[in-house]
């Protein structure tokens, strides 16, 4: 697209298809910004139903006039459904640059009525509310670089003779956590259901046992140390950031994201998130607020559609949750968020 702008004489303009992602991916910004500055008329059309519904892609339509002038903000429409039209919609909602830059050149968030929009940054700036950055941190779990060679089942470890004391159990992905805490109950399900849920954690520095050595020396063994991450690292056999987080944030889901309670000590791959609290002890009441509307609400709006009705949040977004620990709830306000969330989840396709 900015090729293409180059190519414009003064007063040019183009227009393009492209991927509903220009309204929350971190690589759209940037773009964004180079319209604003080039363009003295930007306008975007949201379609909600799919313009090619054989393709999993969703788009969005793009239409910039005026290069050579700047724009004051871009001019957003929605449609449910796209038809034929002469020119750009000549309705919408009018986003000014500054207030892109409050929503980090999102624009997913406008998707929503304003009253709902404003009625979330009032409850988010609330004293009772945080920010889930400001009260832990999110990162995502260790890379092993093979993980069918580390992680071992149950009855292979012990056929093998692996050392317990160099198994430590891991969460594989998020489709092995429970609703609301891993607890010794779980582990062991996993271990009767023989899951390769056994982490090889070995220290770069540490003498090895005879059985490690030999599994480390087998053909899947040298399958494994020729993989890249395996090759960047010396020994190749230890396994970095390995940690055994408070809880596990379940980062893909279809409907809300769980934070569920890390009470058997368990380590996670990169499959889930790591939540580290800076209190503890707070745990039991971060889950409590991690159930109401506000959270659930800031969960769709800050975290991005995957396709196929998914939602993900990354780390970075994870740190933006809103939530509030008050004890008094107000109803009204948690209507209006679940409004809004019923609404983000339609255009995700999400109908549950």
């Amino acid at each position: 697209m900015v090729a293409t702008a180059s190519l414009l004489k003064p007063g040019g303009r183009m227009a393009f298809v492209v991927p509903a992602e220009i309204g929350h991916a971190p690589y759209a910004a940037p773009l964004i910004r180079y319209l604003l500055a080039r363009f003295a008329d930007v306008r975007l059309l949201a379609v909600r139903e799919k313009v090619f519904p054989e393709l999993s892609e969703d788009v969005w339509l793009l239409y910039a006039a005026g290069f050579g002038n700047p724009a004051p903000g871009i001019m957003f429409s929605t449609l449910n459904r796209f038809e034929f039209m002469e020119a750009p919609p000549a309705t919408g909602r009018f986003v000014a640059g500054d207030e892109l830059e409050r929503w980090n050149f999102r624009l997913r968030p406008f998707l929503l009525p304003k009253e709902i929009l404003a009625l979330y940054r009032e409850v988010s700036a609330h004293p009772t509310t945080v920010r889930l950055g400001e009260i832990a941190r999110v990162g995502i779990g260790y890379v092993t670089g093979a993980n069918d060679f580390f992680h071992l089942r149950p009855t292979l470890a012990k056929r093998l003779r692996i050392p317990e004391s160099v198994l430590h159990v891991s969460v594989r992905n998020g489709r092995m956590l429970p609703e609301t805490a891993v607890t010794r109950r779980t582990v062991e399900k996993w271990l009767a259901k023989d899951e390769a849920c056994l982490l090889l954690k070995l220290p770069a520095d540490a003498r090895l046992p005879d059985p490690v050595r030999k599994y480390l020396d087998s053909e899947e063994g040298a399958t494994a140390r020729g993989t890249y991450k395996c090759r960047m690292r010396d020994p190749w056999y230890s396994v970095p950031d390995v940690t055994v987080p408070h809880g596990f944030l379940a980062y893909m889901s279809g409907g809300s994201p769980g934070l569920i309670a890390n009470r058997a000590g368990c380590v996670g791959t990169n499959s889930v998130h790591t939540v580290q609290l800076s209190a503890p002890d707070d745990l039991p009441k971060l889950q409590v607020a991690w159930s109401r509307p506000l959270t659930t609400f800031s969960c769709e709006i800050e975290g991005h559609p995957l396709g196929g009705g998914m939602l993900k949040i990354e780390p970075r977004e994870a740190q933006r949750i809103a939530m509030s620990f008050a004890a008094k709830v107000d109803k009204r306000s948690d209507s209006r968020l679940l409004e809004g969330l019923h609404t983000l989840r339609m255009w995700r396709h999400c109908h549950g």
